[in-house]
């Protein structure tokens, strides 16, 4: 085989190596170098306007090879300096031609061209495309956090909606809308009252088991009488009137010092002063009543003997009005105004009695369902009392279940606890602020990544022409060297493998 016909196969990473091993470079070339560098530096500061100069100096390194483009460039805008010689008396031709003869002094031109080729191959490349991966997995991150905050938005909102929901609002004006919803309270405990009467055979068969028909006294009235005010429950008989308390959802009032006055709920007041009650009635600015003193009202005569009452008076003679029927109620004030669904300690009290009657049907159900039953010691007296059977006690069971359910929904929770706690309806506020909030905060995040992502797209689209650029120059420098080399072989094929560009 012909030697000519054999390549020559160099690494591109240790081409400088070679070209030292083989002496056609200087192992000092480096000290030169900085003096053609120098000299290069200073001639372009002098430079003709040129197309083709404005061309190749833009972005590049100017190498040798460079350096004989600019004369064959020169020798067109210069050649009015050109003697009959051949020599040009332009001192910018004069310039780049010394510094074509320093490169070529020893081949330094080669291993510089060598030094740009190695560094454009293992850092410049690589690095601008390192830059532009950086900022694509910069911005599939930005959209990445885009869609992780439009997921949250979604959670927040939907928890936001399903509060609203728990608390039958809309969601627009909550504040009004949960004072508004307050003034159906009483409409719904009055619903919830009518599933108790369902309980009344319950209620019965307990009491037979305690041998107590007195017992479960709260559960027993709302059976029979239903969400009646605890005025009626304590006394037996309606009121008749209703002075309940007021309900006040201005939390930034101040308080008001106490001075003795009572507030009834109708915009008045009573003031006691000093402890004194004024009866509005006094005669000479006080009241005389002596042990024994009682005015019935009778219009007749007093005996002489004032400590003798006379028992044959008839109520009729005494002035005195007995209304029947249980309707001779008073005045329903403070917590007795409320009705027992209403009254915190009521409807606690209700729910107990609630609870205790459902952990016995519970008992009860699974004695009847027990195999063993000589293991029960309990309840076993049950046995005397009017028939039941399992299917009746889970019937019943079902039936506690549901006015246990009703009775605590969270929507009878929050109302019951906005009526009667100043605070609440700002804290149920604050929280549904706290969650819109949030919201807002994530679509202001969503935004400012979404201009992040666009930036961090658009600098990696803007340096990729950069590195097209690059690898064009490398691959133009690259067969310039491997050119270069093979004139000094004889023209055989040189190659210069590692190069991954």
């Amino acid at each position: 085989m012909n030697e000519a016909d054999i390549p020559i196969d160099i690494h591109a990473g240790k081409l400088q190596d070679w070209l030292v091993s083989r002496r056609i470079v200087n192992k000092n070339w480096s000290l030169h170098v900085r003096d053609v560098r120098s000299k290069i530096s200073n001639a372009l500061t002098d430079m003709p306007a040129h197309d083709g100069l404005v061309q190749l100096l833009k972005g590049a390194h100017i190498n040798y090879f460079h350096c004989q483009q600019i004369i064959d460039i020169l020798k067109t805008t210069e050649a009015d300096s050109k003697n009959v010689f051949g020599f040009y008396g332009s001192q910018r031709m004069k310039d780049w031609q010394e510094i074509l003869k320093l490169y070529e002094k020893d081949s330094l031109y080669l291993a510089e061209a060598a030094q740009i080729l190695v560094r454009n191959i293992n850092y410049e490349v690589p690095g601008i495309r390192k830059q532009i991966k950086h900022f694509e997995q910069l911005s599939d991150e930005a959209e990445k956090k885009i869609n992780d905050l439009k997921r949250s938005e979604n959670v927040v909102m939907g928890e936001y909606h399903a509060l609203c929901k728990q608390l039958g609002i809309a969601g627009d004006n909550v504040r009004q809308e949960l004072v508004k919803k307050v003034g159906e309270l009483p409409k719904m405990l009055n619903e919830i009252s009518g599933t108790v009467s369902a309980l009344k055979k319950a209620i019965e068969l307990y009491s037979a088991f305690l041998g107590n028909e007195e017992c479960l006294p709260v559960l027993r009235h709302v059976s029979t009488s239903g969400n009646t005010t605890v005025y009626e429950f304590l006394y037996s008989e309606p009121p008749l009137s209703i002075e309940e308390p007021p309900v006040k959802f201005d939390t930034k009032a101040n308080e008001v010092p106490h001075t003795g006055e009572i507030d009834f709920g109708d915009g008045g007041g009573v003031d006691f002063g000093d402890g004194e009650i004024d009866f509005g009635a006094i005669d000479g600015g006080e009241i005389n009543l002596e042990v024994g003193d009682i005015d019935w009202g009778v219009q007749e005569e007093v005996a002489p003997n004032g400590n003798d009452i006379d028992f044959n008076i008839s109520l009729e003679e005494s002035g005195i009005v007995v209304e029947g029927d249980g309707n001779a109620g008073g005045a329903a004030k403070g917590e007795e105004a409320y009705s027992i669904f209403d009254s915190p300690s009521y409807r606690e009290r209700f729910i107990n009695e609630l609870l205790e009657l459902e952990a016995f049907l519970k008992m009860r159900l699974y004695e009847l369902s027990t195999a063993d039953k000589h293991q029960i010691l309990s309840l076993t007296m049950m046995n005397n009392f009017p028939d039941h059977d399992a299917k009746s006690l889970t019937d019943m069971l079902s039936q506690v279940d549901v006015v246990y359910s009703k009775i605590n929904s969270q929507l009878i929770q929050h109302l019951h606890q906005i009526k009667h706690s100043a605070k609440y309806v700002d804290i149920l506020t604050s929280k549904l602020k706290q969650k819109l909030l949030a919201i807002d905060k994530m679509k202001d995040t969503e935004k400012l990544m979404g201009e992040k992502s666009i930036s961090f797209r658009q600098q990696s689209v803007d340096m990729k022409p950069t590195l097209a650029k690059v690898i064009e120059q490398t691959k133009i420098l690259q067969g310039q060297i491997e050119k270069d080399i093979s004139k000094r072989y004889k023209n055989r094929v040189v190659n210069l493998i590692g190069a991954n560009l």
